[in-house]
């Protein structure tokens, strides 16, 4: 990238403040003060540096709802929409929110590819191909930081699996290394010129990554100009002078890390050359400036996009992202009641006065619409499927049965409960209180109650009150580590201790597994008091300080039988049935990886009893990466929706009754079982996770071994028809015609794709070059011009270490998905 002249403006006062600073200071200044920010330097007008979780919100520096946050769809769902300016858009929105929450850098976008579908936090990646990765991720991070805030792209490398992710092995030839997980991390460098980077946990070939110097140094700052911040994942950073040597700039968090006073004494140790640590403090002070927290330095940004409306976003954004796998229409030979529409297909629906829908499902009354872990933000309110329908659909058309619950284990306390913690000293007396989004108490650093510190808090009592939703035997649980009284109705009901079980990963082993600890009858309406007291272990001794645990609930579990058996006459009485089936975060989220794909509980037994009585029936899937769909060809319908942030519920009501049409295309293949999963190998062998695999994940290992997948990458329909009509080619440019056949304005997304012609060299048999999206409406026709990069031509040669363009004659697939090519043309190089 050019330099420009206030580039130059801000180099320079880099350059004086840096001057200014002793070594003790330079040392300090890349050591976390706390969980999210960087220490101020007020000598040289330097503030304090403010980090964030960012994917899908802007959590900003506290785990609580009195700061509440947008939540937009998960990041599959971004990608889904196949729309780099769509992502750019979502950043922007998240630039406003982290400018609101006094923000500096947003720990996201996170890029790491869908290698295996069992990988457990693939809902906060994009997809498996690195082409649309960095499509999307380049986006995204032109859009917040056109808003002036940083962007911290991960986790830098081969991050691609949970488990044992904080000491795994990731063993990667050079070439996919460079073609697939290397690949969206330098389309982001080169087209979106990020500010940050964070390096992940994992070893690669055998060398962690905060020590990478190869990685890092050389490739990443050297062939790519990377001139951003390099950050560790959290607690990631291991070794004084190997982290600093090996390019990492920030150690996080803190206060009590490898640099500080370690490094300082390494540089006087002549373990590490001061210029090391001028080279970090050099790129930490560059972030500074361009965020406008360095005098002297303009900012990056002087003035920031237009406001942009938060919900109507999320709303839109969810709509685009949902994929619509299948739409066909009931036989009318076999319809319960007589159709009105025609044969039309089931979606969308048929809103024909009189017609009555049946929405079954307890996600569609409880919708999860984020992922786990450290993505999680608490946004103001989140509309569910029940919601959006119940306002969208004319009084008494719609009815409401939970089905099958997807889960039978206890949940942090959240509907029909009013809680607040309240802490106090070893004398009893309340030093503090804070509110609870939910029954999940996650203090971190110095994220505590006013008031309230580690050294004077003895107990945290989590309060309130608890009006329950039905009738019948309630429990209520713990989660996590130490010493617990839980009372209910002013009565104590269980006093114990929890200890360490045999969680292996860190993140799980912090919050514990689920644990009933009582039970009680209630009716509907009835309000119980609940407490349950923690008493603070002493925590003088720790790095780092953070107080974890969960109050825990699970409403009355009536006989799936049963349940379904009512859901079944629901759908038999209507003329359309709408069943909501996902996951829940004991299967999908951030620590661990899924051991299949299966939905969880009695849901895939829910559709297919409902589907026998109600050839309308449509199925809405909840979750954040591919499950098993074994009835899919039994069902008029199939909607992906992902996890769709908290307009979920009004974005589906709007699919589902014509009011926009779903957007989305998959980003990552849906295999039709776990059998036919090409790579399910996540869990390490000996510390080792050996990518055998080789260039062949996704949609191209699908190709190779000859597998059809249940709907291939690319896959999705719309509520028109499309029309290729021609398509030409050059070596840099493909021109698609296509027409709108249909009766209605649509979207489509044109995908190109290359496939050489008797390969000089191993490659897969076709791969992604570009895609992009026009609308028209019907009867229009629209010329769509597509770029084909250099790179969609070339492979990583390792002996000579670089690039190689690979000529010979390529067919040019213009497609719907990657299964469904409608036009080719021949392209000789």
């Amino acid at each position: 990238m050019a330099v420009t002249d206030a580039d130059q403006v801000r180099n320079d006062a880099v350059e004086t403040a840096l001057g200014k600073l002793d070594l003790d200071t330079k040392a300090r200044l890349l050591a976390g003060q706390d969980m999210w920010s960087l220490p101020a330097v007020p000598e040289i007008g330097l503030k304090s540096l403010v980090m964030s979780d960012g994917p899908i919100g802007v959590r900003g520096v506290r785990w609580t709802a009195d700061d509440p946050s947008i939540a937009l769809p998960s990041p599959t769902a971004l990608a889904a929409a196949w729309d780099p300016e769509l992502a750019r858009r979502a950043g922007r929105l998240l630039a406003q929110e982290a400018r609101r929450k006094g923000v500096h850098v947003l720990l996201a976008p996170t890029v790491n590819l869908h290698r295996s579908p069992l990988g457990g936090r693939h809902f906060e990646c994009y997809s498996e191909d690195p082409y649309l990765t960095g499509a999307i991720g380049s986006g995204y991070v032109n859009g917040v930081q056109d808003g002036g805030v940083g962007t911290t792209v991960k986790h830098f490398v081969g991050n691609d699996a949970e488990t044992d992710r904080f000491t795994v092995n990731s063993v990667i030839a050079p070439r996919p290394l460079r073609e697939l997980y290397l690949a969206p991390f330098e389309a982001i460098v080169a087209g979106a010129h990020p500010w940050g980077i964070m390096t992940a946990y994992n070893e690669v070939n055998g060398t962690t990554m905060t020590e990478h110097r190869y990685l890092v140094n050389e490739v990443l700052r050297g062939e790519w100009g990377f001139d951003g911040y390099n950050v560790s994942d959290w607690m990631a950073a291991r070794s004084t002078a190997g982290d600093i040597l090996g390019g990492m700039d920030v150690a996080m968090p803190g206060p009590v890390t490898v640099y500080g006073v370690p490094l300082a004494d390494a540089v006087r140790a002549g373990e590490v050359p001061e210029s090391a640590v001028d080279d970090a403090v050099r790129n930490v002070l560059r972030l500074a400036a361009r965020v406008g927290i360095l005098d002297g330095a303009p900012a990056a940004v002087g003035e920031v996009p237009a406001p942009i409306d938060g919900q109507a976003l999320a709303r839109e954004l969810a709509a685009r992202g949902f994929v619509l796998v299948r739409n066909e229409s009931a036989p009318e030979e076999s319809a319960s009641k007589e159709s009105a529409s025609g044969g039309k297909r089931a979606l969308p629906l048929d809103t024909t006065p009189g017609r009555t829908v049946a929405l079954i499902g307890a996600a569609a009354r409880d919708a999860r619409v984020l992922g786990g872990g450290s993505a999680t933000v608490f946004p103001e309110r989140i509309v569910s499927p029940l919601d959006g329908l119940t306002a969208a659909l004319p009084e008494g058309s719609l009815t409401f049965t939970v089905g099958a619950d997807p889960s039978d284990e206890l949940i942090p306390a959240d509907k029909g409960f009013e809680l607040r913690a309240i802490c106090r000293a070893a004398s009893g007396a309340v030093i503090g209180t804070g509110s609870l989004p939910t029954g999940q108490v996650q203090w971190i650093g110095d994220d505590l109650p006013e008031g309230v510190s580690y050294e004077t808090m003895a107990s945290i009592e989590v309060t309130g009150t608890f009006v329950a939703r039905d009738s019948g035997e309630h429990a209520f649980g713990t989660r996590g580590l130490g010493a617990f009284t839980l009372a209910l109705g002013g009565e104590v009901r269980w006093e114990g201790v929890q200890p360490m079980g045999s969680e292996a990963d860190p993140f799980e082993a912090f919050f514990g597994a689920p644990n009933e600890r009582a039970r009680l009858t209630l009716t509907e309406g009835e309000a119980v008091e609940v407490s349950l007291t923690y008493q603070v272990p002493d925590m003088t001794t720790l790095p780092l300080k953070a107080i974890m645990f969960s109050f825990l609930h699970l409403g009355p579990q009536r006989s799936a039988d049963e349940l379904i058996a009512e859901a079944v006459e629901a759908a038999r009485a209507a003329d359309t049935a709408v069943v909501v089936v996902a996951t829940t975060e004991r299967v999908e989220s951030e620590g661990f990886d899924r051991k299949d794909l299966t939905l969880p509980g009695r849901q895939n037994d829910l559709v297919r009893a409902v589907a026998a009585v109600n050839p309308n029936t449509v199925v809405v899937v909840n979750a954040g990466s591919p499950v098993e769909l074994p009835w899919r060809e039994e069902v008029a319908a199939v909607l992906l929706t992902w996890f769709p942030g908290q307009e979920g519920g009004a974005a589906l009501a709007d699919v589902l009754l014509g009011e926009a049409e779903p957007g989305g295309r998959l980003p990552t293949t849906w295999p039709a079982e776990f059998a036919d999963a090409p790579v399910t190998e996540v869990v390490p062998t000996e510390g080792r996770l050996e990518y055998r695999e080789g260039l062949f994940i996704g949609y191209r290992a699908y190709e190779k071994h000859g597998i059809a997948p249940a709907f291939p990458f690319g896959h999705g329909l719309g509520y028109t028809d499309w029309a290729y009509e021609s398509l030409e080619v050059t070596p840099g440019r493909a021109t698609v015609r296509v027409t709108n056949t249909g009766a209605r304005p649509g979207r489509e997304t044109v995908q190109v794709y290359l496939a050489p012609v008797a390969d000089s060299v191993e490659r897969p048999a076709s791969w992604l070059a570009g895609f992009a999206s026009v609308t028209a409406g019907p009867g229009e026709s629209v010329d769509v011009e597509i770029v084909l990069p250099e790179r969609a031509f070339e492979i990583w040669d390792q002996p000579s270490r670089s690039w190689q363009r690979i000529g010979g004659s390529y067919e040019v697939r213009a497609s719907r998905s990657h299964g469904d090519t409608r036009l080719t043309a021949a392209l000789n190089l």
